[in-house]
């Protein structure tokens, strides 16, 4: 009896080892860190490196400062810079964030040269990126985006898209989906006229301009995340299915002073948890700085794949 107990441990046990598990941490809108509770930004990052050996890639969502002083920049660079050498990571421009200081702060020369970076729309440049990694034997590239791309960004990503067809795509830009599960469109609060000038190459697009010039025309698009929105409890979630069938994941999470019923300095983040070997993503809420998780509907569930 105790030979087949044993047996049945080290199955499991292979079992485990052998699923295909992909962990990403997101970091939601930190212009309220960055502006006065420096503490909690840092907390978050210390979190993220020090469970370096379960993470593998951290996505922040933009607005990284509210002010765009350089001592805001300044802590959001020591803070993030916690995870140089110990866990990859994209950043995108929100629209409290300066192009001159981002690029300051974390400047194109550091970050091309890292075996994760592929390539820029402007070389010289860290407004429009994409990055790789490997994680679950699956190759990923994420797609880091500017506030409201411009059309000719959108044109640039969707060659990025085409040449890596064995990728599956994770797209990160700030503004994207609105608090109610659907993405930003002409009459969301939230919606600024440089979000909806859709004509020549400097056209902006707001969610669902981007969904249908980009998101919903390739098969190996995943996933969307996004913050800036803060009304209701600043959180929403969709699923679409893309012209080639394929499922997409969208997700919106901003925890910033703004939004109701929270703490502006709880410090909440997303912990998102890809099985590719079961077909599930679980989506949980934490925050370092309390060591607490979030349980309600909205801010603990699952999607399962198809």
């Amino acid at each position: 009896m105790k030979k087949i107990f044993l047996l049945s441990l080290v199955v499991v046990f292979l079992d485990g080892c052998s699923e295909r598990i992909v962990r990403l941490a997101v970091m939601p809108d930190t212009q309220t860190y960055a502006n006065e509770y420096p503490h909690v930004f840092r907390s978050q990052t210390e979190w993220i490196a020090a469970h370096a050996d379960s993470i593998d890639f951290m996505l922040h969502e933009g607005d990284i400062t509210h002010t765009g002083s350089d001592t805001e920049w300044q802590i959001a660079q020591e803070s993030v810079c916690l995870l140089d050498g110990k866990v990859p990571y994209a950043l995108v421009l929100g629209n409290h964030d300066g192009s001159d200081k981002f690029n300051k702060y974390f400047p194109y020369s550091k970050y091309s040269v890292m075996p994760t970076f592929g390539g820029a729309f402007e070389e010289g440049k860290m407004d429009n990126i994409w990055l790789k990694f490997t994680a679950g034997k699956q190759k990923w590239i994420v797609m880091a985006l500017e506030f409201t791309p411009r059309n000719k960004v959108v044109d640039w990503a969707n060659e990025v898209a085409q040449q890596h067809p064995d990728y599956k795509i994770i797209v990160l830009t700030h503004a994207y989906m609105y608090s109610d599960n659907t993405r930003l469109k002409t009459g969301n609060r939230g919606i600024t006229p440089d979000m909806e000038q859709q004509t020549g190459d400097d056209g902006r697009n707001n969610g669902e301009m981007l969904w249908n010039k980009l998101v919903s025309r390739h098969a190996n698009m995943m996933f969307v995340f996004s913050g800036h929105i803060v009304y209701h409890n600043g959180v929403g979630r969709l699923v679409s299915r893309g012209e080639h069938g394929n499922e997409v994941y969208q997700m919106l999470a901003n925890y910033q002073k703004e939004v109701p019923g929270g703490n502006p300095d709880d410090g909440w983040l997303r912990i998102v948890t890809i099985n590719l070997s079961r077909k599930y993503i679980d989506i949980k809420t934490y925050s370092p700085r309390l060591n607490r998780y979030r349980t309600e509907y909205d801010q603990q569930f699952k999607f399962y794949m198809r």
